[in-house]
């Protein structure tokens, strides 16, 4: 099996919604005729008749069948207003809470059970079918209800913005793992060994979601040769553009051993992206400073979200961008994003959107002075760049002196 193939299943089961309730699907059919044996081992028997355990579970079934359907509805309306409100981006985010997940999941095994317990009720009636079948249906009932609480809860601006900053920190300490002033591993990127062997391009279209570093360094080790990955993660490719440039011994390998390195699919994932959390975080901000939902809050807590990121990415050593085989020599290149896309990510479009808001223009002024502070020196000339930005955009859209000098200061709520 190859990387590509393994990575996709683990995306599958990662994120669908579907897979673990058909788990939960096929578990009650195989369970129901292990407890019908068990029944009948025992010897047990309900004491209730025949046709009040069949009324008693026909109406289980109905009711199971009508409430999945109510689930599955109330879900995706609360998801899609979320989404609307604040970014389609984080749609597949709300899908893989594992809360909603295996409420569903219960949900399901006990209608499939209790429908499987309802049709083998002869002429007596097996009790510990039945003591399942309703035991499983009022677990359902208290797990919609925390379900509820959590779902909802989930979807507010402050935990939607705070579990992709938690997410988006984990992908930069794992894509730049090394710090600023790790001076045993702070070598720059060695230079390519002139012209490629050939160029390898893409035979699919689309986003560029992460790609087998180690695989591609074995491939190279095995070839002695250098294997450069053209695109970024997170960058769109169309079919036919270079996928790869290969040096040296590993202008023999097969094209689609290369391509099987590769996931591309139809929209960004932040697995390999460390943009792609301030992406979403930027993009709930500038839904939130709209004209049409004109809500600063929300945009100062994206900004908390984005002072966390850029604390965490300023820390680290940018230049990862190629890997060595285990005898030091260099076998892979590849493109990150650097310090100065970064910070233009984070601060850009949040600046021209909020650049009237006081709330917005105070918290990022806190935002940048906080960074300047605390980060290493090399950090500090972009921040002073975008401070001086916004110093002039504060002169621009505040005539009035009283408010100038408020925008003028900074303070980490926006305003109180």
């Amino acid at each position: 099996m190859t990387w590509l193939q393994r990575y996709r299943i683990r995306s599958f089961v990662r994120n669908s919604v579907w897979f673990l309730p058909l788990l939960g699907l096929v578990a009650a059919l195989l369970l129901n005729p292990l407890v019908h044996r068990l029944d009948a081992a025992l010897g047990w028997k309900a004491s209730v008749d025949v046709d009040s355990a069949r009324a008693v579970l026909g109406s289980l079934t109905s009711s199971l069948l009508t409430f999945i359907v109510f689930v599955f509805s109330i879900l995706l309306v609360a998801v899609q207003l979320a989404s609307a409100q604040l970014s389609p981006r984080i749609i597949a985010t709300v899908y893989r809470s594992p809360v909603l997940r295996l409420s569903l999941t219960l949900f399901v095994f006990a209608f499939t059970f209790s429908l499987a317990a309802l049709a083998r009720i002869g002429d007596a009636v097996p009790q510990v079918a039945v003591w399942i079948a309703v035991g499983s249906s009022v677990a359902s009932i208290a797990a919609f209800l925390y379900m509820l609480d959590r779902v909802g809860k989930s979807l507010r601006p402050v935990i939607i913005l705070t579990r992709v900053g938690k997410l988006g920190q984990e992908v930069i300490e794992d894509v730049y793992p090394r710090f600023v002033g790790d001076e045993a591993q702070s070598a720059q990127t060695p230079a390519l060994p002139g012209t490629p062997a050939r160029v390898v391009a893409a035979h699919r279209t689309g986003v560029i979601l992460a790609f087998d570093i180690d695989g591609l360094v074995e491939l190279a080790r095995r070839a002695d040769g250098i294997i450069q990955f053209v695109p970024q993660v997170g960058d769109f490719i169309a079919g036919g553009d270079p996928l790869f440039r290969v040096y040296g011994g590993a202008g023999a390998l097969d094209d689609g051993t290369l391509r099987h390195s590769v996931a591309i699919g139809a929209e960004r994932t932040l697995e390999q992206d460390p943009a792609f959390g301030f992406r979403i975080i930027v993009d709930v901000a500038a839904k939130a400073l709209s004209p049409a939902i004109n809500d600063p809050t929300t945009g100062v807590l994206a900004l908390d979200q984005i002072h966390r990121l850029l604390r965490s990415v300023g820390r680290r050593q940018l230049d990862t961008g190629f890997a060595h085989d285990e005898g030091g020599r260099l076998r892979l290149v590849y493109r990150t994003p650097d310090w100065e896309d970064f910070v233009g990510l984070a601060v850009t479009e949040i600046r021209q959107f909020g650049g009237t808001s006081i709330q917005i223009v105070r918290r990022m002024r806190a935002m940048l002075e906080n960074l300047i502070e605390v980060l290493p020196r090399e950090r500090g000339a972009q921040l002073r760049v975008e401070l001086d930005i916004l110093n002039r955009s504060v002169e621009r859209d505040f005539p009035d002196l009283e408010d100038r000098a408020r925008a003028a200061a900074g303070d980490s709520l926006g305003v109180g």
